[in-house]
């Protein structure tokens, strides 16, 4: 009897614990449905908290557009800065050399040897003369030999001979000076006046600048500065038109001189920046706001609030302080006719000045926009 009982209960029991078991399972498979469900969506919150909003459009002019998340623009260090349109003198780009001025010493000193010789007749006929004109009026009265009188002359004629071949040592020395170095340095190698003692005593630097062929000056710039390979700037003084060219360039040559305290060299090649016509409008565009990418120059500008442009600039117009001018609308950036304009110098016409311009972080905003780019062609491939 018992036994009939216990396996009535064991039967019993038998469907509790299966439920029981089912209902565990239901629990296990639903919270991990839930838990599973709530990973995924952190982990998309996650991946879209992280991904970039970048995104990166070509206008109607192939021109690329960026559009940039208010974070990612804190994050680049965007600085804006809105451009103004005022008068600049145009720049003529020529090239010059620093001369070496050994012959120009040289001929000073042929000079000053020439001006003592010349000195020294002078001296001796100053003396030899009224010896001469006293041994006549002696001869005369009888009152000194014939002898005399003969060496008096023979003094008297050979220094004279002597003062004449100073004088023409002299002027041809000086007619030297002004062939080689022209009216200017000339006068002042055979006066020695202040600029030649200078330029002797390395105060100062004789710079010929010679111009581009078919560019020409109906009076050339009285100032004027030029760059050396390594950056330095200095300014340039107008002395005269050269007395030869440049043999490799065959333009029009000018005599310029800069302070030697400015660390400009004999020997040096530079380039000149000659101011050119008249003043025109224009925008200085800053050092920090040009990117290069395939050897041209380029500009961001903010074309609404989250959107930049990419934009191609001329860079025929350098700043002493680095840096561009970009002309505008109907200005031609050229001062000399006859060289050709470039696809920048066509870029530069009409730059807007009322769209605010990327100063800081334009490197940033490269990057960005390459970075996009990749991303988007590897989302096509995929």
């Amino acid at each position: 009897m018992s036994e009939r009982r216990s396996s009535r209960g064991g039967a019993l029991l038998r469907p509790i614990l299966a439920a029981v078991i089912v209902a565990a399972l239901g629990i296990v498979l639903v919270w991990g449905f839930v838990e599973g469900r709530g990973e995924a969506t952190a982990e998309a919150k996650s991946e879209q908290a992280i991904k970039p909003s970048v995104k990166v459009l070509h206008n109607a002019f192939g021109t690329p557009v960026i559009t940039l998340g208010p974070e990612l623009q804190k994050t680049a260090g965007i600085r804006l800065v809105r451009l103004k349109a005022e008068p600049y003198q145009r720049q003529l780009q020529a090239y010059g050399s620093v001369l070496d001025l050994q012959q120009f010493t040289d001929l000073s000193n042929t000079i000053a040897s020439a001006k003592a010789a010349l000195a020294t007749a002078e001296a001796k006929i100053a003396a030899s003369q009224p010896a001469f004109r006293r041994a006549q009026v002696l001869h005369r009265d009888q009152n000194i030999s014939t002898a005399q009188f003969q060496d008096a002359e023979a003094t008297y004629r050979a220094d004279e001979a002597a003062l004449q071949a100073a004088q023409v040592k002299v002027q041809n020395a000086a007619a030297t000076a002004y062939q080689a170095w022209g009216p200017v340095l000339g006068a002042s190698l055979a006066n020695q006046t202040g600029l030649a003692k200078d330029l002797i005593e390395n105060k100062r630097v004789l710079v010929q600048v010679t111009l581009p062929i078919g560019a020409w000056f109906a009076k050339a710039p009285q100032v004027a500065s030029i760059e050396t390979t390594t950056g330095q700037r200095a300014r340039i003084a107008f002395v005269s038109a050269a007395t030869r060219t440049d043999p490799k360039i065959q333009g029009l040559s000018f005599f310029y001189t800069a302070d030697a305290a400015s660390g400009v060299l004999p020997g040096m090649n530079v380039i000149a920046f000659l101011p050119a016509g008249r003043p025109v409008p224009g925008v200085a565009i800053p050092a920090s706001a040009v990117v290069w990418l395939q050897g041209r120059a380029w500009v961001y500008l903010q074309t609404a609030a989250n959107t930049f442009t990419r934009r191609e600039i001329a860079t025929r117009e350098p700043q002493p302080s680095g840096g561009y001018i970009v002309p505008l609308r109907g200005i031609d950036p050229r001062p000399e006719p006859d060289v050709p304009a470039s696809g920048a110098d066509d870029a530069a016409q009409g730059f807007p000045t009322n769209e605010p311009l990327v100063i800081s972080g334009a490197q940033m905003l490269l990057s960005q926009e390459f970075s996009a780019q990749i991303r988007t062609e590897g989302g096509d491939q995929g």
